[in-house]
């Protein structure tokens, strides 16, 4: 949304209240060999969460492109901050249609045409079920359950926003939950996939199978409506391969160039809506057009960096580097030998590690201090998924909200 690391502006933790905090601080599934950590001495330092969210001095691209004539909608998920000075309307949305609080449910978790997939070693998936949020908000209107199931809703309502918008320019946000956590498909998608005999398995495949044939329904719309050909349409996860699935043997063998970001969206979007970036502040997004156009060749991103708290990962070329406290380690591999990151070459390369790592800690500096504190951190196993069983030998990092 910004074009920047979040840690520019202090955005460093996803706004969450103290206890739910509490509850991930102190939640430890059996057989969890390293369970969580709290921090009470961090107390002190907390905001209300109300006052937690994206700063509303932050250019977001939804701003950028609104100032240029653009009509600007979002649809769905919205983790930047709940109370109204903080929902996308106020960051440069003219319409949004928003989940509560960052989360919600596909459908009520009785409702006969949904299957459920519970994690019960999952917290935060133990605090959705309990919670069962399922309604949604229009700008900072009354919030209302939403007619059928959430992917299939995000969806109409996206193709009425390009029906809505065909004669205009128009920036579009569609926020699809899918698949994150609660796991709950349709019963027509978990039946079509009958061949997958694990429960679990099967309910995220449907929700993969709906989520992709809801992207393909706003795909055809854009056709519909003539606007395809002047459309850029960028399609991205936000979580990765999340472990807490607890689903191992997912599609393996992709490949990828070149480092980048989800910040090079913002810088993307803007050259090819001919918007100038702002001047008065840094932008750490680049401009991926002449990349993909085959203009400009070699790394949009020499250095790129990443933190939470006291995580930090720097990369040079094919070597990155993670410099972790909990446990206090150094981890360095060679990504052009060792894409999986299976071998830690910290020890072997004492001086290569040195140098990044002071170049690591020099950027580190002129980065804010987070806006709020994370109050809990929870162990990461780093090559097995959350539901998988724990061996005293295997890797694994602490990690921040």
């Amino acid at each position: 949304m910004t074009g920047r690391y979040a840690t520019r502006f202090g955005f460093e933790f996803t706004p969450t209240p103290k206890p739910f905090m509490q509850l991930i601080g102190g939640y430890r599934a059996e057989g969890l060999l390293h369970g969580p950590i709290y921090h009470p001495e961090r107390e002190a330092d907390l905001i209300p969460y109300e006052d937690m969210g994206l700063p509303t001095g932050e250019i977001t691209l939804a701003r950028l492109l609104q100032g240029a004539g653009y009509h600007t909608v979002h649809l769905g998920k919205w983790h930047l901050g709940d109370s109204p000075q903080f929902r996308s309307y106020a960051h440069g949305f003219d319409e949004s249609l928003s989940h509560l609080h960052g989360a919600s449910m596909y459908l009520p978790t009785k409702h006969p045409g949904v299957v459920n997939a519970q994690q019960d070693y999952d917290p935060i998936d133990r605090f959705l079920w309990v919670s069962e949020p399922w309604v949604v908000r229009f700008k900072d209107g009354e919030p209302f359950q939403p007619p059928r199931y959430m992917t299939d809703y995000l969806t109409d309502e996206a193709v009425k926003v390009v029906a809505a918008n065909k004669n205009r320019p128009f920036f579009m946000h569609l926020a699809y939950n899918s698949p994150h956590t609660p796991l709950q498909a349709t019963r027509d998608d978990y039946d079509a996939l009958s061949f997958i005999p694990d429960p679990t398995m099967r309910v995220y495949a449907a929700i993969i199978r709906s989520l992709d044939c809801n992207i393909g329904r706003v795909l055809q719309s854009l056709k519909d409506q003539g606007v395809d050909d002047n459309t850029l349409v960028i399609f991205t996860s936000d979580n990765g391969g999340a472990h807490y699935i607890g689903i191992d043997g997912l599609p393996k063998g992709a490949s990828v160039q070149v480092p980048v970001s989800h910040f090079d969206i913002y810088a993307t979007a803007a050259a090819a809506a001919a918007v100038a970036l702002r001047r008065d502040r840094p932008i750490d997004g680049v401009n991926l057009l002449p990349f993909i156009t085959g203009q400009a060749t070699g790394r949009p991103h020499d250095t790129p960096y990443w933190r939470t708290d006291t995580y930090r990962v720097w990369r040079e070329g094919e070597w990155k580097l993670q410099v972790t406290e909990r446990p206090r380690q150094d981890w360095l591999y060679d990504l052009s030998q060792d894409p999986g990151e299976k071998t830690n070459l910290a020890s072997r390369e004492p001086e290569r590690t040195a140098a990044m790592k002071a170049r690591l800690l020099a950027f580190d500096k002129t980065q804010r201090k987070p806006l709020w504190p994370s109050l809990a951190e929870t162990p990461i196993p780093l090559d097995k998924t959350l539901k998988a069983p724990q061996a005293a030998d295997d890797a694994y990092v602490y990690c921040a909200n």
